[in-house]
């Protein structure tokens, strides 16, 4: 892993939790998993936010690039 020991969970954890499903090690993988879905969402969201501030269109260079491929 790249932060380590992050949450509680190392790579052994994470090898004992695929081998052995308990209903309590498959609650803290989903959760694990909900925790950093929302972490993510929410940080593109901001960083979707704060790009709009600055009138930086992202989605627009794609559509742009997008369309260039078949109308050059």
């Amino acid at each position: 892993m790249v932060f380590g020991d992050l949450m509680g969970f190392s790579d052994s954890d994470y090898a004992y939790n695929q081998s052995r499903a308990h209903s309590a090690d498959v609650f803290f993988l989903k959760m694990r998993a909900w925790f950093w879905g929302s972490c993510g969402a929410l940080s593109a969201f901001l960083i979707g936010n704060i790009l709009g501030v600055f009138d930086i269109n992202v989605m627009g260079w794609i559509i742009e690039k997008v369309s260039g491929l078949w109308g050059h």
